[in-house]
Order: structure tokens, then C-alpha cells, then sequence
């Protein structure tokens, strides 16, 4: 009989110990896991909207570049250079 006893008292601290790995599975899984793909999804999403935009941006100032560029022929004035000194 005391057998018995025994043997039920080891399926009660082995059931509780289930229950507890089972819990720290479960917070682990939603209090970490999950929010970090949350996050990452989140930061993924933003920085492809970021390169969207700038790609946008980029498309509508090419344009604009080639009016302002200079041509071949023209000497570059001598007033948009600065003298440079060598400092030792």
C-alpha cells in the first residue's frame, strides 16, 4: 500500500512540473517570441516604405539634375575655386 502512495505522490510532482515547463513555454512564446517578429515585420514593413520614398524622390529630382549639369564646352569659372594651403 505504501507503494501506492508513493507512486501517486510522483505523478503529482511530475504533472506539476508539466505544468510549469508548459508555462514557461507559454511566456516565452507570447511574451518574447511573438513580439519580436511583431517588431521585426513592423521595422521591415517601414524600412521598405523609407526606400519606396526615396526611390520616389530620386525618380522625380533626375530630371531636375540634367537642366543644371554643365556642358563640355563651358570653362568652369575661376571663382568657384578656393585656394587650398598645405598645413604642416
Amino acid at each position: 500500500m505504501a507503494w501506492l502512495l508513493n507512486f501517486a505522490t510522483m505523478n503529482i510532482f511530475k504533472i506539476i512540473f508539466e505544468l510549469f515547463i508548459l508555462y514557461i513555454l507559454y511566456k516565452v512564446i507570447f511574451d518574447f517570441i511573438i513580439p519580436v517578429y511583431q517588431a521585426t515585420r513592423q521595422i521591415k514593413q517601414k524600412m521598405s516604405n523609407m526606400q519606396n520614398q526615396a526611390d520616389g524622390h530620386k525618380q522625380q529630382n533626375q530630371g531636375r539634375d540634367f537642366k543644371n549639369m554643365p556642358s563640355n564646352g563651358d570653362k568652369p569659372n575661376q571663382a568657384d575655386y578656393i585656394d587650398f594651403e598645405e598645413v604642416k
